[in-house]
């Protein structure tokens, strides 16, 4: 899915050239085939080839990860998640981030008064 949404498009081939270490060009199209029944992919005929295309944007495919992140790894709890990525200790996220992140921790809170 990474290299759909990086690409925009791609053959089964361009796939499997983009992954380091990639397995065969045969489970490459199964796990394409399984992506196309569950929804996630779309293919258009182009020549004698499919292209895949992704059939969500990739902001909802975000939300969707991080959801299930939380969901998995906090048992759906918001705040430990978070709680997780800005602990007092981590050089990982910055002063101007921690100052967007109370921004949007204020609208939150504003939008539901």
């Amino acid at each position: 899915m990474d290299i759909l949404y990086q690409k925009g498009r791609a053959s089964a081939a361009e796939i499997q050239e983009a992954i380091a270490d990639a397995p065969g060009y045969s489970a490459i199209r199964a796990l394409l085939r399984i992506l196309v029944e569950k929804g996630h992919v779309r293919h258009e005929a182009e020549g004698a080839k499919y292209v895949y295309l992704p059939t969500g944007s990739i902001e909802k495919a975000k939300r969707t990860a991080v959801r299930h992140m939380i969901d998995t790894f906090f048992n759906g709890n918001v705040e430990a998640a978070v709680a997780a990525m800005i602990d007092g200790k981590s050089k990982r996220i910055s002063t101007a981030e921690l100052d967007r992140l109370s921004k949007l921790i204020a609208d939150a809170k504003a939008a539901r008064k």
